[in-house]
């Protein structure tokens, strides 16, 4: 599994958008502080949760997991999650396999998925 030391999941709030970037690999042991930040994300008060990606060099089910319930959870409480790239061969691949990627609000960039 590839998780390296360099791994980091941040949130932040700005201008009625909150952003979760996430960087390095994330995977079965690390993917809990993504889960924390998506919660946190969904009780905020801005409108939009933008979840950055394109920083993510490694993602697995684990990942996938957590970005399925964190749409559901946006869904049910009336707010919009876009997943922001691009992203990686081995991201894009995750989302391929899986057939999932159509569940999500997909965009280009992080200023696409800000201004959408």
């Amino acid at each position: 599994m590839f998780e390296d030391s360099e791994s980091a999941v941040t949130g932040t709030a700005d201008k009625g958008v909150f952003i979760v970037t996430v960087k390095g690999g994330i995977g079965f042991d690390s993917a809990g502080e993504l889960k924390e930040a998506l919660a946190e994300a969904c009780r905020a008060d801005s409108p939009r949760t933008v979840v950055d990606l394109s920083g993510l060099m490694f993602a697995d089910s684990a990942v996938l997991h957590v970005l399925l319930g964190a749409q559901r959870e946006h869904r049910a409480a009336g707010r919009r999650m876009v997943v922001a790239g691009p992203l990686s061969p081995t991201v894009l691949r995750l989302f391929e396999v899986t057939g999932t990627s159509d569940f999500f609000t997909m965009a280009p960039t992080l200023d696409a998925a800000v201004t959408s």
